[in-house]
């Protein structure tokens, strides 16, 4: 992330995913006393959300799970893909408005180790104003100081609200990649955020994605090849033989293994060269998905830089 500033060029435009992360994580017991996890996917009207439970024996529709911090959730059914549609009885105090209780943590299942624990101000993407996603936009996870310097180096950037959705950290189970089920994710490329890009563009800029969200936003709000202002859900899947127009580069973490998204970045570089750098990132010992550690991807047909 040091060397950022100095392999962009003046005019570049970096679209980032402007998204606050909630609280999401809550835990309860049933009523026979086994322990759950709730992992809130999307809120939904009349108090209910599609969540991921952890839990050691499935829990039968109509059941409730008493939750640490007070009130209920009740079991509606289960959903597709793992998930569970669930209904909220919550007390009083959290209808008008008070702070979250201490037991909702938004961390991602895979940095719940207290040890590893980002501090909460680094838990946010920078910059973060509107829309408001349980998970984390792993490649906008830094402090300001990161992004300061970029703008000194004559970049500017735009925001586009996508909401993170579980399915970005789930593997794929199937063994032809066009049997996948994708994720969807909310998106908004607004217009004002289309005329960023058409300036930069026309000014022979480069339009460079920040995390692998806003590049498939980018590329769902496409309309034969010309981005439009769009809002709603994408479920776009990017694996070998898609072709990416939207972006010029890509800012990314390096991805766990077995995911989608371990399909999308080869399909914009280049397998070869995505994979020679997860060997050196891998002999370098680099921190791995939310800790900072990123790569500054571009086309597979441009010359390696």
């Amino acid at each position: 992330m040091r060397d950022l500033p100095s392999l962009l060029q003046p005019g570049d435009l970096l679209v980032f995913n402007d998204t606050r992360v909630i609280p999401a994580r809550l835990f309860g017991n049933k009523a026979t006393g086994g322990r759950v996890e709730i992992l809130v996917e999307r809120l939904l009207p009349g108090n209910q959300a599609r969540a991921q439970l952890g839990v050691s024996k499935p829990p039968q529709p109509g059941s409730r799970i008493a939750l640490d911090a007070g009130g209920e959730a009740e079991v509606l059914s289960r959903a597709d893909a793992g998930f569970w549609q669930l209904r909220f009885h919550l007390p009083e105090r959290w209808r008008t408005g008070c702070s979250t209780p201490a037991a909702c943590r938004c961390r991602p299942t895979y940095s719940a180790s207290p040890a590893r624990t980002m501090p909460s101000a680094t838990r946010r993407c920078s910059p973060a104003r509107s829309a408001r996603s349980p998970r984390p936009p792993p490649a906008c996870i830094s402090t300001q100081r990161c992004w300061t310097p970029c703008a000194n180096a004559g970049s500017s950037s735009a925001t586009s609200p996508c909401i993170v959705g579980a399915g970005t950290f789930q593997p794929v189970r199937v063994t032809t990649c066009t049997e996948h089920r994708m994720h969807s994710e909310w998106i908004n490329v607004g217009a004002e955020l289309v005329q960023q890009v058409r300036r930069t563009r026309e000014a022979g800029g480069r339009v460079i994605a920040v995390g692998t969200t806003v590049l498939r936003a980018l590329e769902s709000a496409l309309v034969d090849g010309d981005l439009q202002p769009f809002a709603g859900d994408t479920s776009i899947f990017i694996f070998p033989g898609y072709c990416i127009r939207s972006v010029d580069a890509l800012l990314t973490n390096f991805h766990l293994p077995e995911s989608t998204l371990l399909m999308l970045v080869p399909r914009f570089a280049g397998k070869s060269r995505v994979f020679a750098a997860y060997a050196h990132a891998g002999a370098e010992r680099y921190r791995f998905f939310s800790y900072g550690d990123a790569m500054l991807l571009y086309p597979e047909t441009r010359d390696a830089q």
